[in-house]
């Protein structure tokens, strides 16, 4: 590829695949298009096994530039719309102007089109992939975008996108793109399973390398030991940290994520929640925990975590802090990963107190719930440490998909007129 200048009148892209000079065209996509809508299909109608069926929720749920596999199905019920394998289909309604202005071509034939999705099929030299993908991310994207009508469900037209002006290149380059991206498509979607398969594998030795409600070993754990596991209570192995931050020491506000863990608030909501004066707020020390009693999907009674990227901050008063006397922190950290000591504090919760996803649990009785450990250290430490690297490898896996999403995004930009 290679960046290019755009004169005052050519209409050419910044980046362009080496060889192609020529300027682009731009024309109405009513010109190089014939129209169709998709008909007689819902939710409603999808089965075990029938003939392949695309609905127009399919372009939120799951985006694709270009569709293949079909995994939903409905019986025929005659005079459907069916693909040719030569289509582009744009969601007819949605949530917001921005969602519904996407499209995915569909090049398997026999495809039944369902309700609420415009059909466009291209004619003369032009790919089915690079007008899904020049309406998705080009200029034809802010022009249909702002033809959709609505507020609370937005809807577009046939007549809408007749009337979006799309910008293409000749035949070969329209190619050539639709060719780099699909590629590119292809190794996020590679590194995206690679990432979900590790987190799935980490979902199930959490299960199996922690022992069972009512059992004292687990199902799998580390050669060499053989003791059962013994139940302490919290407050056995660790103190409570009440510090404040009176003078000043420290100002960096924290919240938990139930996926990041202890992180600073400022980046996770983008402003400070907190109040300024943090001086009446714990200060907690690196490597100490903290329990927050706010429930979510993810973390149904709470969060346990541990504070690992800054040296001190500071935490609201409504957080319960503590800090490891015994055992291994790796371990514990963990161990809060798992759902092993959701029991201990349905127990301490109390009687509908779910104030606004806020647990009621007293300091005093959260140190009284019982957590099951290993006896022996060294099978803590081993259990800590692999769990710490699987969770290195998922966020180096994370980090290599961000990049190529980045990378995307980047020359998508720059790759369109």
């Amino acid at each position: 590829m290679e960046e290019q200048r755009k004169s005052e009148n050519a209409l050419v892209p910044a980046l362009r695949f080496e060889g192609f000079s020529d300027p682009w065209e731009q024309r109405r996509l009513g010109e190089l298009c014939s129209f169709a809508k998709g008909r007689g299909y819902s939710k409603m109608d999808i089965c075990d096994s029938g003939m392949p069926l695309i609905l127009y929720g399919r372009l939120y749920t799951q985006y694709q530039t270009r569709i293949e596999e079909v995994d939903t199905f409905a019986a025929d019920k005659g005079g459907s719309l069916l693909s040719s394998g030569n289509e582009v289909i744009v969601p007819a309604s949605g949530e917001t102007a921005e969602d519904i202005a996407v499209a995915s071509s569909v090049r398997r034939p026999g495809v039944i089109f369902g309700g609420d999705l415009n059909v466009l099929t291209p004619e003369g030299a032009l790919d089915p992939d690079y007008v899904a993908l020049g309406i998705t991310y080009g200029s034809a994207h802010g022009d249909l975008a702002k033809r959709a009508q609505g507020k609370s469900v937005v809807h577009v037209h046939n007549a809408d996108i007749a009337m979006t002006e799309l910008a293409y290149p000749g035949i070969d380059e329209q190619r050539a793109i639709s060719s780099f991206v699909l590629s590119l498509d292809s190794l996020i979607a590679l590194h995206q399973r690679k990432h979900e398969k590790l987190k799935t594998v980490k979902q199930s030795l959490l299960e199996k390398m922690f022992p069972k409600e009512g059992e004292d070993v687990p199902e799998i754990r580390f050669e060499g030991f053989t003791d059962p596991w013994e139940q302490r209570r919290l407050g056995e192995i660790a103190h409570r940290v009440i510090r404040k931050n009176e003078e000043g020491v420290s100002d960096l506000p924290l919240t938990i994520s139930a996926q990041l863990g202890l992180v600073d608030q400022r980046d996770f909501f983008s402003s400070q929640v907190a109040s300024r004066d943090l001086r009446g707020y714990y200060l907690l020390k690196k490597g100490e925990f903290a329990y927050n009693k706010s429930t979510s999907g993810d973390s149904p009674w709470g969060a346990v975590k541990r504070l690992t990227r800054y040296e001190k901050g500071c935490l609201s008063t409504l957080y319960i802090c503590f800090g490891l006397d015994e055992g291994d922190p790796a371990f514990l950290v963990t161990y809060y990963e798992t759902n092993r000591w959701h029991k201990g504090i349905r127990m301490i919760a109390a009687e509908g107190a779910r104030n606004h996803g806020l647990l009621n649990i007293a300091p005093i009785d959260f140190f009284e719930t019982k957590l099951t450990l290993p006896s022996e250290i060294e099978e803590q430490s081993r259990i800590g440490l692999f769990f710490q690297k699987l969770d290195s490898l998922i966020t180096l896996h994370q980090r290599e998909l961000d990049i190529l999403k980045n990378l995307k995004q980047a020359l998508l930009e720059k790759m369109f007129v």
